[in-house]
């Protein structure tokens, strides 16, 4: 028996980085703790910036195929898989996080335009997340499927 990956996340995709800072701002005020929290977006001059100004450390260099370079850091990364991102990208691999392959898609288009991903691993305050992306302008966000809950 393969074991599946079980973690969930909230993910959301804001149109630029100012968007994107007033959510992440939120979030933090909320109480979710800064290792909770992911960051990805395509890379440009200000993203590495912008990501270690947010999350306190430096951003990780990664391929993703269909969108090619781009910054990141955080635990969704790691649970997407750092050898399929390059291979699959997002739409290949939001599956493992819960998400459908219309989401993953969605997600990629997004950022591929220029948004701002931005994911939170915490099942139990996931509603938390959810209303406060939707309140700062993260553009379809969604929880993953959670286990066992309605």
């Amino acid at each position: 028996m393969v074991e599946a990956e079980t973690a969930r996340f909230t993910v959301g995709v804001f149109q630029d980085i100012a968007w994107a800072q007033k959510g992440i701002d939120a979030l933090k005020q909320a109480g979710f703790p800064l290792d909770s929290l992911t960051i990805l977006m395509k890379d440009a001059p200000e993203a590495a910036t912008f990501i270690e100004r947010s999350l306190g450390a430096p951003a990780e260099r990664i391929e993703l195929g269909g969108i090619g370079a781009a910054v990141a850091r955080g635990p969704l990364v790691a649970t997407l898989g750092e050898r399929e991102l390059p291979k699959l990208g997002l739409a290949g691999t939001m599956r493992r996080v819960g998400f459908q392959s219309h989401d993953g898609r969605i997600f990629d288009a997004l950022t591929k335009k220029g948004g701002v991903l931005v994911a939170i691993k915490s099942e139990p305050r996931a509603a938390d997340a959810l209303a406060i992306l939707f309140s700062y302008g993260g553009g379809n966000a969604a929880i993953g499927a959670w286990t066992g809950r309605v």
